[in-house]
């Protein structure tokens, strides 16, 4: 199985792929031609959103030369035939959205069971790239989230990594929730034990049959300290 566990994989102004750090060079070289691809929703009841988002993804494949064979999108209108659409799929995207969400319908539709021995390309995509991960670290994002006492920060997710990502760091790493600092307050707190990778759109993680190495800009957290260990144009091996 061969990973691409992106922030964002599109330009900031665009809805083009970026080729910063080599992502689009790396997809050329892992993605076969004429594919068939599923992208798979966040919000299963929100299908013509998912539709909308899915023709821009295919849109900016192709404006960066790949092709389809077939490009069919997995959500809430056809999950009972969730095994059957991942078996004939050459290429999977996962939708970013919100991470609780997207993982309820994950777990509904047993995509961890059936992605088992899958042999295709993923490709994740914010909350998809989150979800992708065996111990999901949701870290929160909307108001209220840190209050309430059944929202669970850690959730049973895709286990096609053991990588927590944290998205869209250069947008996010002044942000508050219920009025504490997302990182210094809640996340650095979350890392005792644990080790987290914030990432900015751009950068990425390649997993190749469970080889993980990070390509650009990534800082990682881990028992309250973030340091930035990886540089843009520069990759940094996972061990």
């Amino acid at each position: 199985m061969i990973c691409f566990l992106t922030s964002s994989p599109f330009l900031p102004d665009a809805c083009l792929l970026n080729p910063a750090n080599g992502q689009i060079d790396e997809m050329r070289r892992t993605i076969p031609n004429r594919c068939r691809s599923v992208f798979v929703c966040s919000n299963p009841n929100a299908h013509a959103l998912t539709v909308g988002f899915g023709q821009d993804m295919r849109m900016a494949f192709e404006a960066a030369g790949f092709s389809f064979a077939d490009w069919q999108v997995l959500d809430g209108t056809n999950a009972p035939h969730a095994a059957s659409l991942v078996a004939n799929a050459d290429l999977l995207v996962l939708s970013g959205g919100h991470v609780p969400t997207q993982n309820a319908f994950f777990r509904g539709i047993g995509l961890r069971q059936i992605l088992e021995g899958y042999q295709g390309v993923i490709v994740g995509i914010s909350a998809g790239t989150m979800n992708c991960c065996d111990i999901v670290y949701a870290q929160p994002e909307e108001p209220g989230e840190t209050t309430d006492p059944a929202y669970q920060r850690f959730l049973p997710g895709l286990n096609v990594t053991q990588t927590m990502i944290l998205p869209h760091y250069q947008e996010v790493k002044d942000s508050f929730v219920d009025g504490l600092h997302l990182f210094r307050d809640i996340t650095c707190p979350d890392s005792a034990g644990r080790i987290f990778y914030a990432l900015p759109d751009g950068s990425y993680v390649l997993s190749v049959d469970g080889d993980e190495t990070i390509h650009g800009e990534t800082w990682r957290i881990r028992d309250g300290v973030m340091e930035k260990i990886c540089g843009q144009d520069e990759c940094y091996l996972l061990k």
